[in-house]
């Protein structure tokens, strides 16, 4: 994935997340802040959303994306 793409994923689950409420962010960070088991649980739940982003490989990125559009969908469908 080219940098101009990553840049846009990392945009885009920026947008999506802030429309989510605050247990996503746990979550995500939680999937994505832990780097891979080697930070704790602990650290992870505090570490800023931009900063777990700017982390995440590149082969994240995508799954990241479509995992928080599943969640904006599920949001918009139980309002």
């Amino acid at each position: 994935m080219n940098d101009r793409l990553q840049e846009f994923a990392r945009v885009t689950i920026l947008e999506g997340l802030a429309q989510l409420p605050a247990n996503s962010h746990r979550m995500f960070r939680l999937m994505y802040g832990r780097q891979d088991g080697k930070r704790s649980v602990e650290d992870a739940l505090v570490l800023p959303i931009e900063d777990v982003l700017n982390e995440m490989s590149y082969d994240k990125l995508d799954r990241a994306m479509v995992q928080v559009e599943a969640s904006l969908k599920l949001q918009a469908s139980t309002k």
